[in-house]
Parts: C-alpha cells; structure tokens; sequence
C-alpha cells in the first residue's frame, strides 16, 4: 500500500459538491481517503478567467501503481464532466485531479512526473498540503511541506 496526496480543484458549477463528489469516488475507486484539507479559494493561476478556484489536498492509501492511479484519476474528471486536461494551456475546469506525492516516489514517464514537478511554486496547492501534511518531507528538495510553504 501506498500512501498518496493528490491536489483537487474546480472553478466551475458546483464548486463544493464537485470537490466533495472527487473525494467520494476516490474513495470509492482508489483506496482509503485519511484527510481532507479544507476548501481553500483561489485566483486562477496561469489563465485569465473571472472564476475562481476551490481547492483541497487529500491524503489517500492505495494499492493502485502510479499508472493505474493516472487512469482512476482521469476517469473520475471525466466522470464529473471534464472534457479536456490541461496541455501547457490552462482553462476553467469542473474538476482537476493532480497526483503530488506517491510515498517518496521519484518517476519521470511521458504521462506522469512524481513529486508534481510545479507544486512547490504554487500556494494553491501547497497552503492545503500543509494543512494536512506539514511535516511530510519532498522527496527531491529534501524540505518539509510547511517549510515550502511558507517560502511562497
């Protein structure tokens, strides 16, 4: 079993429900959820739009290899009605499902980077990462999630 943190976020219909509906069928479909960071609004980062963001960090426990946890992850965005993912262009999105963490995982594939090779630069996903997993260690950079966080 591994354990996995993922990044969630939506600016479009639902915001709250579309969160809490990933979460369910994360669970539901990858493993055993053990934390839920609270909902935390954001400004849209990398495009231009007038919606805003929610967004959350889950702690997850799953059998799934990293591929298979792409693909369950994927599936559930298209599930909740996301149509396309994000290819160097960012766009308003019902759902997003990032892989950040995958215990102290080092990959490199053409469909998947661990650690999430932008996370660290981004407070979107660091500010509920710390609120769940403060004293995690990244695995590259070799500091403590709180500690990145709070150099953003």
């Amino acid at each position: 079993m591994a354990t996995v943190y993922l990044s969630l976020g939506t600016n479009l219909g639902n915001r709250r429900k579309n969160l809490i509906t990933a979460s369910a069928l994360l669970a539901e479909r990858a493993g055993d959820v053990l934390a839920l960071s609270g909902f935390y609004e954001t400004e849209p980062w990398g495009f231009e739009t007038d919606n805003l963001f929610l967004n959350a960090a889950l702690k997850l426990v799953t059998g799934l290899s990293p591929e298979a946890l792409l693909e369950v992850t994927q599936q559930i965005e298209r599930d909740l009605g996301r149509l396309q993912k994000s290819n160097g262009t960012y766009h308003d999105r019902l759902i997003d499902i990032d892989i950040l963490l995958y215990d102290e995982l080092v990959l490199r594939t053409d469909t998947l980077t661990l650690p999430h090779p932008f996370m660290h630069e981004r407070a979107f996903v660091m500010n509920p990462l710390s609120e769940i997993a403060p004293m995690l260690m990244h695995p590259v950079l070799n500091k403590r999630m709180i500690d990145l966080n709070n150099q953003l």
